[in-house]
């Protein structure tokens, strides 16, 4: 088996030489890079949805830090948040969760 690597030249970009889904499996990747927001999506994993008042109960951090862990799963596409006054209900993005878990297995595969 031959590995092509290929380098960047002064006119190359990033643009020419990365896959869409090297993108993508780094923007997750990006996101889970954190042991609390690993926790997180192993709850939202397990069930359906959790409020973020539940999840500030069992996790010893403020709630202003888990609102920015719960932002980078959002922003990354891993979670979705639905308002639910006075509460949010965030759930796992089942799309790109199997998306995550696709490009994950076929990364790790090769």
């Amino acid at each position: 088996m031959h590995i092509f690597v290929r380098y960047l030249t002064n006119s190359m970009n990033k643009e020419d030489v990365l896959t869409e889904d090297q993108k993508t499996i780094a923007r997750f990747a990006k996101a889970m890079g954190h042991p609390i927001r690993m926790y997180v999506l192993e709850i939202l994993s397990k069930q359906t949805c959790c409020y973020s008042g539940d999840l500030t109960e069992v996790l010893p951090i403020a709630k202003s830090t888990l609102s920015q862990h719960l932002k980078e799963l959002k922003d990354a596409g891993l979670i979705q948040g639905e308002i639910e006054a006075p509460k949010i209900k965030y759930c796992l993005n089942q799309e790109n969760w199997k998306l995550a878990q696709d490009l994950f297995k076929k990364f790790l595969n090769t």
